[in-house]
């Protein structure tokens, strides 16, 4: 149910430093290893009543340019005449996350790895010299800081509307982002709650995303519904994804809301524990 967003610049908004020092080769690194990765940028919005929220967010952020309407049109020309004012941030990209792990499974294969699926009995840990375990929050029994964080996502399918990059609308209360794919569908998202119940979408939620849809561009309204999903991100208190070695087993873990934005970044710190860091550049 992610998103695929590629965006360091946007999620400095409210994400530590960290994230955005870690995070901003990831597009480079997506693009050279998987297909189809878009490098649009990313626009960010408000309703008029909330345009404010567009100053504020520029003054968490930084590598954008500030849109008027005639640009947002250049953009999006079916946003055109909706929106007065929006940051463009131009460096940053986005994935289909569904095609990315495809690509990444046949990179492995391709290299004599072997992928289980389906409850296929996991082999014996004795037979490995390392074992790097990324399985979320069914690690924390040994990872017992460990908390999810509710997140739910609609995909829809609108013939009626063309994006070509993400949108993120800003509200004070519940932020929301609208991110383009393939065939006129467009994924929406996410909730951020504090809580492990793992249940089915709510009615609070579900109406808050397609609000935030229909504001966008009322041809959202007969828009097709493909999919509902929730689930639960796992989250250190701090919300900075974590690498944890224990002899020889290393926990990739915490990745909260930035899977595709640091696993590149992550799988590096994992490489170098198991294969040495690689020599600085005199």
């Amino acid at each position: 149910m992610a998103g695929g967003m590629l965006a360091p610049w946007c999620e400095a908004e409210s994400a530590p430093a960290e994230v955005t020092a870690q995070s901003v080769e990831s597009v480079e690194w997506w693009a050279a290893h998987v297909p189809d990765v878009v490098r649009a940028g990313s626009l960010v919005l408000s309703p008029p009543r909330d345009v404010g929220e567009i100053a504020r967010f520029g003054r968490r952020t930084s590598h954008f340019h500030t849109l008027g309407t005639e640009d947002i049109a250049l953009l999006e020309p079916d946003l055109a005449g909706r929106f007065h004012k929006a940051l463009f941030f131009a460096d940053e990209g986005h994935v289909d996350p569904r095609k990315a792990l495809i690509a990444l499974r046949q990179s492995l294969e391709a290299m004599g790895g072997t992928v289980l699926l389906d409850g296929a009995s996991a082999p014996d840990e004795a037979d490995f010299d390392w074992v790097v375990d990324c399985t979320g929050l069914n690690a924390r029994a040994k990872l017992n800081t460990l908390r999810g964080v509710r997140g739910e996502m609609i995909l829809l399918r609108c013939p009626d509307v063309a994006l070509h990059r993400p949108v993120r609308m800003l509200h004070p209360r519940i932020p929301i982002y609208i991110v383009p794919r393939a065939d006129h569908v467009f994924m929406v998202g996410a909730t951020m709650i504090e809580s492990e119940n793992a249940g089915g979408m709510t009615v609070r939620s579900m109406t808050e995303l397609l609000n935030a849809v229909w504001v966008l561009h009322p041809g959202f309204g007969e828009a097709e519904i493909l999919e509902m999903g929730t689930g639960l991100r796992p989250s250190y208190p701090d919300n900075m994804p974590t690498v944890v070695q224990d002899g020889q087993h290393i926990y990739v873990n915490g990745m909260y809301r930035h899977g595709f934005l640091l696993s590149p970044a992550r799988a590096q710190e994992v490489a170098n524990i198991i294969f040495g860091a690689p020599e600085k550049a005199a």
